[in-house]
């Protein structure tokens, strides 16, 4: 007859330990879920309380995104405005789609792809029909490129974007008084 070895068998005890104990627990977890209502009135408490924190979490992140690419999009705007003559239009939308793409294929991280972004938002600013482009950026960009590219636009709509967000006049026009707002908190701290 063939012998187990003794780490086998203690393995084998360990699993059956394992499961039998798992399964004692569903079992105990399921009659005071079906018979206790001071377990079920702490079950719906606690989920109600991991739902709200993670709302605020998500609330909270997505400020912090706003305040980041906000204060991204202003500073770099000031490195290098936008030149409204139109003999530069043609070669800033070409120069600037040309980067953006660049960069939107070798970014690794989320400054890189604001950066990317950035450059994309400088094309859409200088081009005559930006509806039509944004379009083929929302086809062709990796999502989180064209995400940031569209709140770029709705913190600081550029001119000729304006002409198709009229009907989202009031919300535009306070979305780009919180940018002024966080661009001047942001002088004042730094």
């Amino acid at each position: 007859m063939s012998q187990t070895s003794p780490i086998l068998r203690a393995l084998s005890a360990v699993t059956v330990i394992g499961a039998l104990s798992a399964t004692g627990y569903i079992i105990y977890f399921d009659y005071q879920r079906r018979n206790n209502a001071q377990f079920r009135k702490n079950l719906k408490t606690n989920l109600k309380k991991q739902q709200k924190e993670t709302k605020l979490k998500e609330e909270k992140e997505a400020k912090e995104n706003l305040s980041k690419v906000s204060t991204f999009l202003i500073e770099e705007l000031k490195k290098n405005p936008i030149d409204p003559t139109p003999s530069k239009r043609e070669e800033i939308f070409t120069s600037s789609l040309e980067e953006g793409e660049l960069l939107a294929t070798k970014a690794k991280n989320e400054n890189d792809q604001l950066l990317a972004a950035s450059k994309f938002y400088r094309a859409l600013s200088v081009y005559p029909n930006p509806s039509e482009l944004l379009e083929i950026y929302q086809k062709t960009l990796p999502s989180s490129v064209y995400n940031f590219v569209v709140l770029m636009i709705a913190i600081l709509p550029p001119s000729n974007v304006s002409s198709f967000l009229n009907g989202l006049g009031e919300k535009m026009n306070d979305l780009k008084n919180q940018a002024e707002t966080l661009a001047e908190i942001n002088d004042i701290d730094g």
